[in-house]
């Protein structure tokens, strides 16, 4: 009997599994059409999900149903906004409502959501992106009655990760509510209930380009009274921290037809300075517990009124602290008198009538005691600023009372007496007038450093006086590395800058005796960490973003250096202007001393397009040729060969292009100008060039070592080529033509074209020629090199059949010319006496033979023969190695 009831309840247990495991295959479509259905029924927006799943195992005896990748994208006219996203939507419900039939609602218990996105826009107009309903003027209230495909019985629900994002056009009120989780317990289906939260977020908050807020940590664990027929909605026990400062909360809030209807108030729970210190992040200001503090810190606040599109609820907030103090256990010295006196009032609804007087902030380190003081009104329309500030800080004095951490210790002093009145309008309008500045700030003895930082900066003294128009740098003068900087100057509109978002204008002036680069170029580094053999195993990389100029920068900067090192070139004697806008660089008149002459520029560098691009304009006067074409990069791609040039060259440069992003180096493929230059007191080194030593090895007559190159010569190049405009050298009194081309690849494609005297030859055609007394000054022989391959692998190539043939038609022309004029016969004598090749009598034993006279015919063919024979001479003579003479 055991052995049966066992059979059945194994039989029993694997009907229920298999059951369990076909169930979503069953369901799904049916569940996918009444999402379908759920959403599409009333919403006028485009929805889309990835798919629907559903399990029965995960959370038996309930089903779960799994929506992944839930999108809402509005319509007109927010289209193509999202206005909600799920990356997943869960939905549990009993297993018993996947059984009902069409037109009965399935009753979901409980739901949840992770990474999801909620977007709450009000365009210029007021309209809300999330009125997505479907409005039917002609629905009637029979309708109103129709199966619902989902009924919520739900009693819990919780939200991970989700960022709820809410601007308003009109306003420019932008919240953001990052890291959102939340989690909630209650009986929704009862009308009234008490919902048990617990909430972690951070918040960021702008007003008209101004940041209030920005990830500041919020938590609250509450209870909330809910009446669902009346919308009221109730604080009850409840806990709030705002970064570490805690808050509790009391009274209600009420969704009315015309906004929100609130009537809050809140308050700190103790009356310690911890409060203060709690509103600073954790980050900034250490862990609390130990540190020790006098004195009271308290905020109080009510929240009265309608929030609707004409109003505000009225507010007073109070943020107040007498004499208090605090010292952090770790640290020598402790913050003292710190008086705190703030308000933030509304008494109207009106949100311009909004006011926050600062009456006094005040706290003293040590012998040094700071003050300050502000007001601002008519926040909307016009905010008005009034604000003062006097006081020295010791910043040694301040890292030893406060955990600042840095990578460095801070040091210097801080004196300030500033005063300032001035309207936003009045900032906008650049009206100065209306502007009222005045007072001093100066910093000394200022030492930081820092990520961003390549080396350590240190602030000898730093001067700046407040006016009306502008704020004027009356000394500026620091080092950093082996660097060291004086600048003095003016900033104009910087209430623009620092309120509007306006574009910071400036001039100034810069010295310094010695500027090195590097010191002011510092990586941006990553580590990660990986795991090799089990362990794990850190790397350091380099890590460099593209180079941006700033757009927010329109200022002039004339500047003067002894020297300025960049890599490894040392300048001298810079000077230049550079305007900088737009986000470009114009750089005027600069000037250096630089490879034994001067270079000046002009031209721009601009990073606002896609890729960086320029155009400039170099003149090198009486540079050092070696120098100068194998330091500069760019120089040694425009002219591989000229490291073999020794002297000086006068050369202007036009050029433009792309630059590499990141190190901001000109990219090659896009170099496009021209060079013209002039060749001073120059020589040749023929033995550093592979392309110099293969043509002087297929041409014996040259020996580049007493070529004169004081000439002017022509370069253009574009799409990575370079273009030689043809030129003519003259090599003793040899003529020479130049012209081809070569790649920044380093191939290249060049002919040389010389055009030799028959002296040159060697010493069998100089007797040849005398021989035929012919006037060896006036031949010359064309002798053409083609020079292929590339700079380090060349292949010359020389045209000896043309040299050949033009050299035999000169000497068969000349003869011709001469003997045919003379006579047969006295041609015949002659040319068989010079040539040897003729004898008039042929002896023998016994008798002797006496040649018949030739014909004209007969004597030409006979000149032409042997002139070939003798050209033939010459060009032997010409091409063959001279023979060393024996060693003994």
């Amino acid at each position: 009997m055991a052995k049966k009831i066992l059979k059945w309840t194994g039989i029993t247990l694997l009907v229920i599994i298999i059951a369990l495991a076909a169930a979503p295959f069953l369901f799904k479509n049916k569940i996918k059409e009444m999402i379908v259905k759920a959403i599409n029924e009333k919403v006028d927006a485009t929805v889309a999900f990835e798919d629907v799943s559903l399990s029965l195992f995960s959370s038996f005896p309930k089903a779960n149903v799994t929506v992944d990748k839930l999108s809402i994208i509005n319509k007109a006219p927010f289209a193509g906004d999202t206005l909600v996203y799920m990356g997943e939507l869960n939905l549990d419900m009993s297993v018993k409502e996947l059984f009902k039939g069409d037109g009965e609602p399935m009753n979901i218990e409980s739901l949840s959501t992770k990474d999801g996105v909620i977007n709450i826009l009000f365009n210029k107009d007021g309209v809300g992106n999330f009125d997505i309903a479907l409005k039917d003027k002609d629905e009637k209230p029979s309708d109103a009655k129709e199966s619902k495909p989902f009924a919520l019985n739900v009693q819990d629900y919780k939200i991970e990760n989700l960022r709820f994002k809410y601007y308003d056009e009109r306003s420019k009120i932008k919240m953001v509510i990052d890291s959102l989780n939340h989690e909630g317990k209650g009986n929704f289906a009862a009308s009234k209930l008490d919902l048990d939260t617990k909430t972690t977020a951070r918040l960021t908050l702008d007003m008209d380009k101004t940041n209030y807020m920005r990830n500041v940590t919020l938590s609250l664990d509450a209870v909330l009274g809910l009446d669902l027929e009346k919308s009221i909605y109730t604080f009850k026990n409840n806990k709030a921290l705002i970064n570490q400062l805690p808050l509790e909360f009391d009274g209600s809030l009420a969704m009315v037809e015309a906004g929100q209807q609130f009537d809050l108030t809140f308050k700190t729970p103790t009356s310690s300075f911890k409060n203060f210190l709690g509103l600073i992040p954790e980050a900034y200001s250490g862990n609390l517990a130990a540190v020790k503090t006098e004195g009271d810190f308290t905020i109080n606040g009510k929240v009265n009124g309608l929030n609707s599109d004409n109003s505000v609820p009225k507010f007073n907030i109070a943020i107040a602290s007498n004499n208090a103090s605090f010292k952090y256990p770790d640290l020598p010295k402790s913050v003292q008198n710190i008086v705190i006196d703030t308000k933030i009032i509304n008494v109207t609804g009106v949100l311009n009538d909004t006011y926050v007087n600062l009456d006094k902030l005040s706290f003293r380190i040590d012998q040094d005691v700071f003050d300050a003081s502000a007001s601002i009104k008519n926040i909307v329309e016009n905010p008005l600023v009034d604000a003062k500030l006097k006081g020295t800080i010791n910043l040694t004095n301040f890292g030893k009372a406060y955990p600042v951490k840095l990578d460095m210790p801070l040091s210097g002093m801080l004196k300030a007496d500033v005063e300032t009145k001035f309207d936003m309008q009045a900032v906008e309008k650049s009206q100065y007038e209306k502007i009222q500045n005045n007072g001093t700030l100066s910093l000394s003895g200022f030492n930081y450093s820092g990520e961003g930082m390549a080396k350590p900066i240190v602030i000898k003294q730093a001067d700046v006086a407040f006016n009306p128009s502008r704020i004027t740098l009356s000394k500026f003068d620091a080092k950093t590395g082996g660097s060291d900087i004086s600048v003095t100057g003016t900033i104009d509109n910087f209430y623009g800058f620092i309120f509007k978002d306006q574009t910071l204008k400036g001039n100034f002036n810069m010295n310094s005796d010695k500027l090195l680069v590097a010191d002011f170029m510092a990586p941006d580094t990553k580590t990660t960490t990986t795991k090799k053999d089990g362990k794990e195993v850190k790397k350091t990389t380099t890590a460099s973003d593209a180079v941006k100029i700033p757009a927010f920068l329109d200022c002039t900067i004339t500047a003067k250096a002894n020297t300025v090192v960049y890599d490894n070139l040392n300048l001298k004697d810079v000077s230049g202007k550079m305007i900088i806008k737009d986000e470009a660089v114009s750089i005027q008149n600069l000037k250096t001393s630089v490879f034994g002459g001067l270079i000046g520029a002009n031209g721009s560098v601009s990073t606002k397009g896609a890729a960086p691009a320029f155009d400039m304009d170099l003149s090198l006067n009486s540079v050092d040729i070696t120098q100068s074409f194998t330091q500069l990069e760019m120089l040694k791609s425009i002219a591989p060969i000229a490291d073999v040039i020794t002297g000086k060259i006068n050369t202007t440069i036009k050029l433009s292009g792309k630059l590499d992003a990141k190190e901001m180096t000109p990219d090659l493929k896009s170099l496009s100008g021209d060079l013209m230059g002039q060749l001073l007191s120059t020589s040749v080194n023929p033995e550093k060039s592979k392309v110099l030593t293969a043509l002087t090895s297929n041409l014996k007559f040259l020996d580049l070592k007493k070529l004169n190159l004081n000439q002017k010569i022509g370069l253009t190049f574009e799409n990575g080529k370079v273009n030689i405009k043809p030129f003519n050298l003259k090599y003793q009194d040899i003529d020479v033509k130049i012209s081809g081309q070569h790649g920044f690849d380093q191939t290249m494609s060049y002919n040389v074209a010389f055009d030799v005297p028959a002296k040159y030859l060697g010493n069998e055609v100089t007797k040849l020629l005398s021989s035929l007394k012919t006037d060896a000054s006036k031949i010359s022989v064309p002798v053409n090199a083609v020079i292929t391959g590339n700079f380090k692998n060349p292949k010359v190539s020389t045209d000896l059949s043309k040299s050949v043939t033009s050299l035999t038609t000169q000497l068969v022309q000349q003869q011709k010319d001469k003997y045919l004029n003379q006579g047969i016969d006295k041609g015949k004598d002659l040319l068989g006496g010079l040539l040897g090749g003729n004898k008039n009598t042929s002896t023998t034993k016994d008798t002797t033979t006496t040649t018949k006279p030739k014909t004209s015919e007969q004597v030409k063919q006979q000149v032409e023969e042997k002139a070939k024979q003798g050209a033939g001479k010459l060009m032997e003579g010409l091409f063959k190695k001279k023979e060393k003479k024996d060693e003994k």
